[in-house]
């Protein structure tokens, strides 16, 4: 069960091992994308598709009988749970012999919710990493099968995805290949934080906070929302930054240097020094190629 391209890998880790038959992929419906509005298959179906295993996509997984006639058809021994993005309930749950096996991608009982890897980054913590799990009845609650851990470093939250969803990808093939001697481990509910879904309005930069806050933004939106701000009545994306410690005027949102490489903005505590952005109508660049086409001016207001 799964969806996004972060579950393609443990899908295919199953395929390319000989202990185990996917007889059924469970995923998300199409949905509409692009100018025309086509549907578009979800990453994970497509990889299904293309190695000829069945794939279902129910509308609703709870309160669903033909959803839970159809999985108790297959007689799993287990579900193999990668970012799906639906709660299973328990008369799902209770279906293969042995357990659903989820991987999930945080260091539970940290970032419960859809959304773990870009609240890491944009709370700044120095390790993230993998776990699988137990599924529970609640959301990310379930018992501890493995996990291992993976510093974040400066990665965006598309790099860092990639990296996790190759970890998680081995992770549940050695979580299986060795589920009878794991002792499962309870998670610590005491501990838990929330990792809720993405908005659009998040990516909107609040110039008065501090710099470093910021350029966890541009790292942890990519590649949706997006940091974003207006530059001269335009949409301004920025996808890569760095900290200018040394700038204390805090003239938020105003642009207090501009040189070959990049140009830097006040902030509330800090500069930021922007250098990979997408003005509205344009390109992605880096901002030096921006600066060879568009006149910034020292003083310009962004905002």
């Amino acid at each position: 069960m799964g969806t996004p391209q972060i579950a393609v890998p443990s899908l295919q880790a199953l395929l390319d091992s000989t202990g185990y038959n996917v007889s059924l992929v469970i995923s998300q419906p199409d949905k509409p994308k692009g100018r025309g509005n086509q549907l578009q298959a979800t990453p994970v179906k497509e990889l299904a598709l293309a190695h000829n295993i069945p794939v279902y996509q129910p509308d609703k997984i709870k309160n669903n009988p033909e959803a839970l006639e159809r999985l108790i058809i297959e007689k799993p021994d287990f579900f193999a749970v990668v970012a799906y993005g639906k709660i299973l309930p328990k008369e799902i749950l209770d279906i293969p012999t042995f357990v659903p096996v989820n991987v999930h991608f945080s260091l539970l009982p940290l970032y419960r919710g859809a959304a773990p890897v870009n609240r890491a980054i944009l709370n700044g913590d120095e390790y993230t990493g993998v776990d699988t799990m137990k599924m529970g009845v609640g959301m990310d609650d379930g018992d501890i099968l493995l996990s291992e851990r993976t510093p974040i470093a400066n990665k965006d939250a598309a790099q860092l995805a990639d990296e996790l969803a190759i970890t998680g990808a081995a992770l549940l093939i050695k979580t299986l290949d060795n589920f009878t001697s794991i002792t499962p481990q309870p998670q610590d509910h005491s501990l838990v934080s929330l990792a809720p879904m993405l908005s659009k309005a998040e990516g909107a930069i609040d110039w008065t906070r501090d710099a470093a806050y910021i350029e966890r933004m541009t790292r942890a939106f990519v590649p949706w929302p997006s940091a974003y701000t207006q530059l001269d009545g335009k949409l301004l994306k920025i996808f890569a930054a760095t900290v200018d410690t040394k700038y204390n005027d805090n003239q938020a949102g105003v642009v207090y240097s501009v040189g070959k490489d990049g140009f830097s903005i006040g902030t509330g505590s800090g500069g930021l020094i922007v250098k990979e952005l997408q003005l509205e109508g344009k390109k992605r660049m880096a901002a030096a190629g921006f600066l060879a086409g568009y006149k910034l001016a020292l003083g310009s207001k962004l905002g």
